[in-house]
């Protein structure tokens, strides 16, 4: 009996596939966070990293980037026709859920940066 069941699951392709979608969605979920973690940590190692008078100038910067973001939201949003707003808002989303790599590439960028500049001086 118990062959016959064995049998029976192994044409089962529908269930098989199943159970190694699953298997598949639990092992990239557990890479995502994995991923996660590690530019969380190198993102903190950068900025630990870093002068002080770069992350002021950072944190101005940021500031400016968020004060013009903010008008050209405003002025989108008068003037843009209505397939560029949706485009435009799918890539602030984007930007959003992916902010701890781009924050990872952006420190990443001002340490060769930094790098770059101590073997000219």
């Amino acid at each position: 009996m118990k062959t016959v069941q064995a049998l029976a699951d192994k044409t089962d392709v529908k269930a098989r596939t199943q159970h190694k979608a699953g298997e598949l969605k639990e092992q990239a979920v557990a890479k995502a966070d994995a991923l996660k973690t590690q530019a969380a940590k190198a993102t903190s190692q950068v900025q630990d990293m870093l002068p002080d008078s770069v992350k002021d100038k950072a944190a101005q910067a940021a500031g400016q980037v968020r004060a013009t973001a903010g008008r050209a939201g405003r002025m989108r949003e008068e003037k843009a026709p209505e397939p560029l707003r949706r485009k435009a808002a799918q890539s602030a989303r984007l930007a959003r859920d992916h902010r701890t790599l781009l924050l990872v590439a952006a420190a990443g960028v001002t340490v060769l940066w930094l790098a770059g500049r101590r073997q000219k001086g």
